[in-house]
């Protein structure tokens, strides 16, 4: 996967235009299936992405958590699964956060695409309230293994840079 990126303003995008044809067979998982979406904006935390200092310190109370609620932090109440815009990637293998070229800050994280919005543990608390009760049905994509696309951008530099990572259970 080669990820591309053309920033444009909002005023210049005009009319949506009809979806192309996907022509000829697909490999299943190559192109989701068309979905509805429903933005919804939700708090995150940091996952994997803590620090081993900050974990240990926290360690105690994510257990008391668990106990109480049945919830862990890390699959119900940290990083929301999923395609998304901005918060946390989903890192399914150890957290690979770029640099920016030009300045050498590391880079905000722009969008997630994964292979699928949620697995049995995370619907629980992040479905969104509309799919609440709605048979949940995937979008039959299937990048790498179980896997994700992030892209970081940075927003100090000009031209807003980006970088991408992949990784996959």
């Amino acid at each position: 996967m080669v990820p591309e990126v053309r920033w444009r303003e909002a005023a210049a995008v005009g009319a949506v235009r009809e979806a192309p044809a996907v022509g000829g067979e697909i490999p299943y998982g190559k192109v989701p299936k068309p979905c509805v979406v429903h933005p919804e904006v939700v708090e995150e935390y940091p996952s994997w992405d803590l620090s081993d200092e900050l974990w240990d310190l926290l360690e105690p109370r994510f257990e008391q958590l668990e106990a109480e609620t049945g919830w862990d932090y890390q699959s119900h109440l940290a990083t929301a699964p999923g395609t998304k815009l901005g918060g946390y990637p989903g890192w399914c293998q150890d957290p690979q956060w770029p640099d920016c070229s030009g300045c050498g800050q590391r880079m905000d994280h722009l969008l997630t695409v994964e292979s699928w919005e949620a697995d049995a543990a995370s619907r629980l608390t992040w479905t969104p309230v509309e799919d609440r009760g709605v048979r949940y049905e995937g979008a039959d994509l299937m990048l790498g293994d179980a896997g994700g696309l992030y892209l970081f951008e940075c927003r100090r530099c000009p031209g807003r840079p980006v970088k991408d990572r992949f990784d996959c259970s």
